[in-house]
């Protein structure tokens, strides 16, 4: 899918190093590039405590996957439960991604032959991201990457009712092949232990796991939506926070009920912060940054009074 089709840009949260990691991901990935970069105003430091100047958000693709990194602070931190599937065509294009994202990184399944794969290997990157990386002779072309969200703690055996719930609320989506568990992996038998979904058109995977995990979904990955008008918003927002906790929503961000963070927000906010005038970008920030679900006709408003 090409990066300008995507609905659904997963967020990346670094602690002010997200300059230097994605240039580490864009030299590791095939067909990658940067391409837009906001900066921290001064306005709304009370709120994110960035210095002016700071980058904010890079917009980068890999293999033509988009992704968004936001230069936050030591608020949240990666875990495996939300990691990125990476397929190549080749067992030797795997070995090779391996040993370039694993550098000081740690080792989650260690690289080699599985019943599932002839080359599969599960790692956390220097960074904290995770990446599964596996061989698919069948696969266009190498690199390609998708998200997949493992439940663990409180939220295992929530895999499948999660994924009949995001293709409700989004077009284009369906549940594909789900794999279950029998019991005998020392795992609960009937819970997912891999299935892929799609959700506007995106491929996802989920699998649900049953041994003790100290980590569970972390806003450190969230799912930016980017809506064309109020109302997809007011739809969007309304049906991923239905059941999610309340403290969570902030600046267009929100937990639902299955802890995965996402993002509600307009496109042409980017557009704003990345065209605007010095005026306009902290006018913008100033209105956006206290806002829970984003009020497109005000950041409208704030933007044009800014201009004249």
């Amino acid at each position: 899918m090409p990066a300008s089709a995507q609905k659904i840009v997963p967020n990346i949260w670094f602690d002010k190093n997200a300059e230097e990691a994605i240039n580490f991901y864009v030299s590791a990935f095939k067909n990658s590039s940067i391409s837009n970069i906001t900066r921290y105003t001064k306005a709304g430091f009370e709120f994110h405590g960035m210095p002016e100047g700071t980058v904010m958000t890079i917009d980068f693709e890999l293999n033509g996957y988009r992704f968004v990194a936001i230069n936050g602070g030591p608020h949240f931190k990666p875990t495996p439960a939300t990691s990125f599937f990476v397929e190549c065509r080749t067992a030797d294009e795997v070995t090779e991604l391996w040993d370039k994202l694993s550098k000081d990184g740690a080792v989650l399944m260690e690289i080699g032959s599985y019943p599932w794969s002839e080359r599969y290997g599960w790692l956390q990157d220097k960074y904290g991201i995770s990446w599964q990386l596996i061989v698919n002779p069948e696969v266009k072309e190498s690199h390609t990457v998708s998200p997949s969200l493992m439940f663990v703690g409180d939220q295992n055996g929530r895999a499948e009712e999660a994924m009949k719930h995001y293709t409700s609320i989004f077009s284009d989506s369906k549940i594909g092949e789900i794999a279950r568990y029998t019991g005998e992996e020392g795992e609960t038998a009937g819970y997912v232990m891999h299935a892929s979904f799609t959700i506007h058109g995106q491929s996802f995977s989920a699998m649900d796991s049953s041994y003790p995990h100290a980590f569970g979904f972390s806003g450190a990955v969230s799912f930016l939506v980017e809506c064309d008008s109020q109302k997809e918003i007011d739809y969007f927002w309304d049906k991923l926070s239905e059941g999610g906790d309340p403290s969570t929503q902030q600046c267009g961000w929100l937990g639902d009920k299955f802890g995965v963070t996402w993002q509600v927000a307009p496109t042409e906010l980017n557009d704003m912060l990345l065209h605007g005038t010095p005026k306009q970008i902290e006018s913008v920030t100033n209105a956006f940054m206290p806002m829970k679900k984003f009020d497109l006709a005000e950041l409208r408003k704030v933007y044009e009074d800014a201009g004249k």
